[in-house]
C-alpha cells in the first residue's frame, strides 16, 4: 500500500524535557524510522465514539478517524454505558464495547482493564492509553505482548478536586507509572510534557490537541430551548465538575449589571452534589440558564451566536473548548493558568486574563469586555486565525503515526522504547 507523505515536524530537546516540534515539512515514511505498513491500534480511555461530551472523547474520535484514512486498522473500546454507540464502526473505526462497573470510583479502571484484555486477544502493534487512570493497567501489555504501549496525558487528573484522599492516593500511584510504563508518553500541553520531563527525567512528545474550523449555522434551538438570542450571552462549555470554576463564575456573573445572559452548557461527571450547589448559587438569576450537555449542531449554535466565552478553569490540560471557543471568533475570558497563557500568549483584546480563583478581578474583567464588545471581537477574529492556524488535527494525526511507526517500525519485532 503507497503510503502519502507524513506532514509532520522535526523535534529539538527542550531543555525541560519534552519533545517539542520545531519545523513543519514532509518526509517520507522511511525518514520517520522505518518501512511503512498498516498498523493495527487499539484505544482505550475514552468513554467511547461517537465523541458527544468530554475533551478526551473528542481528541480521541479526530485522531483515530484520520488514523484510519491513513489506512491504519484502528479499534476504539467504549463503555457500555456511553449512549448509543453504533454497532460496528464510525468514521472508519472499529467499535468494541466492554463491560464496566458504572461507578464514579471503578468506571474507568474496571473499563481499561477489560479492554486491555480485550484488545490484547487481538494482538495489536500499538496499545494506546488516553488518561493518567488506564496507566494502572498498562504494565499489562507492557510486560505480556509484543505491543508498543503510548499513554497520552490529557491533564494531571490525580490534582483533580473530584476526588476524595483515596481515590488521589490510586491516581497518584497511576501518575507514577505513567512515567516508567510506556514506551513513549505524548502530552497535549508544553506544561504537561515540561512537567514529566522535570518529574520523571524523561522526555515526553508534545503532540497538541487541534481544532476544527468553525461552523457556523443557523438560529434553530437556542431561543425556543433556552430563550438565548444571537450576541445576548456569554458561554461556558464543560463538565460541571470542581475545577472547572463554574461556581466562581456564578458568584462572578452575579455582581455583574448587564443585561447579558450566563449560558451553562455541560452536566454532571459523577458530581451531582456539586451541580445541585450550582443551580441553588444560580436561583433567583433569571440571566443565567443551564442547558445540560450539547453536542453537534446544538453546540455549534451555541459558539456561533454566543457575545463572548468565559474559561475560569483551574486544572487544564489543553482545552478543547478554548481552541473551539476562538476558532468561532468569540472574545475569550479566562484564568491565567499555564494552559491558556499557552493559547493566548497574554492578555489583549479579544483574550483576556483574571487571577486564577480571584472572583473580584473576574468581576472587573468581565465588565471591561462588556462595555466593549466590539473593540475585543477585533481582538478575537485575530486570536482565532491565529489558533485554527496553530491548532491542526491532521499535522497531530500525522506526528502521532511517525510516532508510532518508530515504535513499531517492522512486522514481528518487538516494540522499542524509543523514549526510554
Amino acid at each position: 500500500m503507497a503510503h502519502p507523505d507524513l506532514q509532520t515536524e522535526e523535534v529539538d530537546q527542550h531543555p525541560d524535557g519534552p519533545v517539542i516540534p520545531r519545523q513543519r515539512g514532509a518526509v517520507s515514511a522511511a525518514a520517520a524510522g522505518g518501512t511503512w505498513r498498516p498498523l493495527r491500534i487499539a484505544m482505550i480511555g475514552q468513554k467511547g465514539m461517537p465523541a458527544t461530551y468530554g475533551g478526551i472523547e473528542r481528541h480521541v474520535e479526530e485522531m483515530a478517524s484520520r488514523l484510519a484514512s491513513y489506512g491504519h486498522e484502528v479499534t476504539v473500546y467504549c463503555r457500555r454505558s456511553y449512549g448509543d454507540t453504533p454497532a460496528d464502526d464510525y468514521r472508519g473505526v472499529r467499535l468494541r464495547r466492554t463491560h464496566t462497573i458504572a461507578s464514579k470510583h471503578l468506571d474507568a479502571i474496571v473499563h481499561a482493564a477489560t479492554s486491555t484484555v480485550a484488545a490484547m486477544t487481538e494482538r495489536p502493534d500499538i496499545v494506546h492509553y488516553h488518561g493518567l487512570g488506564p496507566a494502572l493497567v498498562a504494565p499489562m501489555p507492557r510486560v505480556l505482548s509484543r505491543a508498543g504501549v503510548v499513554l497520552t496525558v490529557h491533564g494531571l487528573d490525580n490534582q483533580r478536586a473530584k476526588w476524595g484522599l483515596a481515590a488521589r492516593a490510586v491516581l497518584g500511584s497511576a501518575h507514577w507509572l505513567s512515567g516508567y510504563v510506556p514506551h513513549q508518553r505524548v502530552a497535549v500541553s508544553r506544561g504537561l510534557a515540561a512537567h514529566y520531563g522535570t518529574r520523571f527525567g524523561r522526555p515526553t512528545t508534545y503532540i497538541p490537541n487541534g481544532v476544527n474550523p468553525a461552523r457556523p449555522v443557523p438560529t434553530r434551538q437556542i431561543e425556543t430551548r433556552f430563550g438565548l438570542t444571537p450576541d445576548g450571552y456569554l458561554l461556558l462549555v464543560g463538565r460541571l465538575v470542581p475545577e472547572k470554576a463554574a461556581d466562581l463564575l456564578i458568584r462572578a456573573f452575579r455582581r455583574v449589571d448587564t443585561g447579558i445572559r450566563l449560558a451553562i452548557v455541560g452536566g454532571s461527571s459523577f458530581t451531582d452534589d456539586f451541580v445541585d450547589r450550582l443551580r441553588r448559587a444560580a436561583d433567583g438569576d433569571d440571566r443565567i440558564v443551564f442547558t445540560g450537555f450539547a453536542y453537534g449542531d446544538l453546540l455549534a449554535e451555541l459558539y456561533a451566536n454566543a457575545a463572548g466565552f468565559v474559561q475560569p478553569s483551574r486544572l487544564e490540560g489543553l482545552p478543547l473548548t478554548l481552541l473551539e471557543a476562538a476558532a468561532y471568533g468569540l472574545p475569550v475570558v479566562a484564568s491565567d493558568i499555564a494552559p491558556h497563557l499557552e493559547v493566548l500568549e497574554g492578555d489583549a483584546a479579544g483574550g483576556r486574563l483574571f487571577r486564577d480563583g480571584d472572583e473580584d478581578d473576574l468581576v472587573r474583567v468581565l465588565t471591561a469586555l462588556l462595555a466593549d464588545l466590539a473593540g475585543e471581537r477585533a481582538g478575537a477574529a485575530a486570536l482565532g486565525d491565529r489558533v485554527t492556524g496553530a491548532y491542526s488535527w491532521d499535522v497531530a494525526a500525522r506526528e502521532l503515526e511517525r510516532l508510532y511507526l518508530r515504535l513499531v517500525p517492522e512486522p514481528g519485532r518487538r516494540a522499542r522504547a524509543v523514549a526510554d
